[in-house]
């Protein structure tokens, strides 16, 4: 569920317009749009998809794995190293470095353009008028005033106000939550009117569950409640709380060898000893501290996970996510839908001892139609679950006012 119920437009109430009204404002009537005049829309008002956010390039994703004060801690020891003709110790820091760095980078890289080819493979058709008749285009070419064809099973492509429907259910659980499709009509509803309420109007995002209808375009792209709501998200990603504590690890390992230098340092300098050879002995205890392996291990314990979701068919963009998805103990949604299928199903039908029963499935299936009253037994005024059936026989039905029941 991407909004909640009371959400508000900014814009227009056009969905407490009149038809007459909106299509004239739109400039347009329930047959739909010329070429021409979709062509001229288009090229004004622009495609109709939504902002997608800008991928890191290659350069950005690298430079990405060096901000973790830990590997900072590393490449300042090997700097020290090199400074001090250490070389050995140097280039093994170094190479720790990389092997890390590469690791993260060649997982993530790797994610973000799967990801990438996956949303260019997705295309989005939707049917329109077009010169009169019904025509299948790209949702990105759909503008506002175009009258759309919806079907059973048809994807919204845009906000649209209904104009004619039958037997026209929407699915608008992405919106709204609420997992039974709602029935949309042609009509006006009050400009006061929240999401759930606009009974007239369809949005980009749903599905059409059952019925047909036909909807003029009102809104498009970013313009749409969708979009809004999806602009809204596009934030930049929230901190793990494995990637907090593994800066506020490095933060502290930092602050202490800063301690540690300043106080070795100072006391050699206390006692007369070279300045030069004092500093060169209290970054060598301090960098001591420094775990050289820790950034190695990390990454690849977070890749050999990203490759066990990958091979159930999940693609893990960032491998710090890993962790938070390993540390989850409960799943909590707010509706039924999202992550279950929201559709009621039977198990079995059981008499009072607990034990299968047919007739009492029978009695069941046949409450639909008993209510507005259902035969009963002329001559018992139990439920008929508990008459014999042997008594049953033979006897003749008769309508009653009120419903009996049964329960097992």
């Amino acid at each position: 569920m991407l909004g909640v119920n009371n959400h508000r437009d900014t814009g227009p109430a056009w969905w407490a317009e009149s038809q007459r009204d909106l299509l004239a404002r739109l400039e347009s009537t329930p047959a739909g749009l010329t070429s021409e005049q979709a062509e001229a829309r288009l090229r004004l008002q622009g495609p109709n998809r939504l902002k997608r956010p800008v991928a890191r390039g290659m350069l950005q994703v690298l430079a990405a794995q060096f901000k973790s004060p830990l590997v900072l801690i590393l490449v300042f020891a090997a700097v020290i190293s090199l400074a001090t003709g250490e070389l050995l110790d140097a280039s093994i820091v170094l190479a720790i470095i990389a092997a890390s760095a590469l690791l993260s980078f060649t997982q993530e890289y790797r994610a973000g353009r799967a990801i990438e080819r996956l949303l260019e493979r997705i295309k989005l058709r939707a049917e329109v008028f077009r010169d009169g008749r019904i025509v299948d285009i790209d949702a990105e070419a759909i503008v506002p005033g175009d009258v759309l064809w919806l079907t059973a099973g048809s994807l919204v492509a845009a906000d649209a106000r209904v104009l004619e429907a039958q037997d026209f259910f929407v699915n608008e659980a992405v919106l709204t939550g609420e997992t039974f499709p709602v029935e949309k009509r042609p009509g006006e509803v009050g400009a006061g009117a929240a999401l759930a309420q606009r009974t007239n109007s369809v949005f980009l995002g749903t599905n059409v569950r059952s019925g047909t209808a036909r909807a003029v375009v009102v809104a498009t792209g970013k313009a749409t409640v969708y979009g809004r709501i999806a602009e809204r998200l596009a934030l930049r990603a929230p901190e793990t709380e494995f990637e907090r504590g593994i800066r506020q690890f490095g933060t502290l390992l930092t602050q202490l060898m800063t301690l540690l230098v300043l106080g070795i340092f100072a006391a050699n300098v206390a006692y007369a000893r070279p300045v030069a050879d004092s500093l060169l002995f209290a970054l060598a205890l301090a960098l001591g501290m420094a775990p050289e392996l820790l950034p190695a291990i990390i990454s690849i314990t977070l890749a050999r996970g990203a490759q066990r979701m990958a091979r159930a068919g999940v693609i893990v963009q960032r491998l710090a996510a890993m962790e938070n998805f390993g540390a989850m103990d409960v799943v909590a949604t707010d509706k039924t839908g999202t992550l279950t299928a929201g559709v009621i199903r039977l198990d079995d039908a059981v008499d009072a001892e607990g034990a299968p029963s047919a007739h009492v499935r029978e009695l069941a299936r046949s409450t639909p139609t008993c209510r507005r009253g259902c035969p009963t037994r002329s001559t018992s005024r139990s439920s008929p679950a508990m008459a014999p059936r042997s008594r049953a026989r033979g006897k003749r039905w008769r309508r009653s006012p009120t419903t009996s029941s049964a329960s097992g």
